[in-house]
């Protein structure tokens, strides 16, 4: 079901919205750089919780590319709900994808018992995405509720998301590092697993909307 919300006076809601379109190219910026930085990281140490975390950030991208798109058509009603559901879909499908990427890897490095080496800047990266996401996903969530926009509602989730899984990164990576733990971090992985499918299926089927 998808909700909106016309009450707010138009010059009021165009300066929200405009804020919301700075929010998401806050996000497009920080999460191509921290995918970037991630992803390279995790080739360097051998560490698929390191790469899907990175490819994870891409996703968000992706995400925040297609919330910007849709918060462009906001003033068209027809236009504005096909494509909050086209928004939800790609979003979606590139989590499972995603999902099935990481547990493919992770089993793969478990049977073969492959050790990652130890990651320094995949620790340091964690610890700064403990901080910086929370507080793009409040920032996010108020945008979308004074507007009434699911899909900017559903990003916020998407990036409270992004939250759980540098705690999770951090534990693998500082389990690796300090205890020697190969294992760890495949183990980290496969955790994310789960979280990372049941978001895209929601995501792709439109379950996202949380409405008054």
């Amino acid at each position: 079901m998808l909700c909106y919300s016309w009450a707010m006076d138009d010059a009021v809601r165009r300066q929200v919205a405009l804020r919301g379109k700075q929010l998401e190219y806050v996000t497009i910026v920080w999460n191509t750089i921290e995918g970037l930085v991630a992803v390279i990281a995790g080739v360097i140490a051998g560490s698929i919780s390191l790469i899907g975390f990175g490819m994870d950030s891409f996703v968000e991208v992706t995400s925040g590319g297609a919330v910007f798109w849709r918060m462009t058509v906001d003033a068209d009603a027809e236009r504005r709900e096909r494509n909050e559901r086209l928004t939800l879909q790609i979003v979606g499908f590139c989590f499972i994808v995603l999902a099935a990427y990481i547990t493919f890897e992770s089993v793969s490095d478990l049977i073969r018992r492959k050790a990652p080496e130890h990651s320094i800047a995949g620790i340091v990266l964690a610890c700064i995405s403990l901080v910086v996401m929370p507080l793009l996903a409040r920032a996010k969530r108020k945008v979308g509720t004074e507007l009434g926009i699911q899909a900017m509602k559903a990003d916020a989730k998407q990036t409270d998301f992004c939250f759980y899984l540098s705690a999770i990164l951090l534990i693998g990576l500082l389990a690796n590092a300090a205890l020697g733990w190969w294992w760890a971090d495949p183990v980290s992985a496969l955790v994310m697993v789960p979280i990372i499918a049941r978001e895209g299926l929601h995501s792709f089927k439109g379950e996202t909307c949380e409405c008054d």
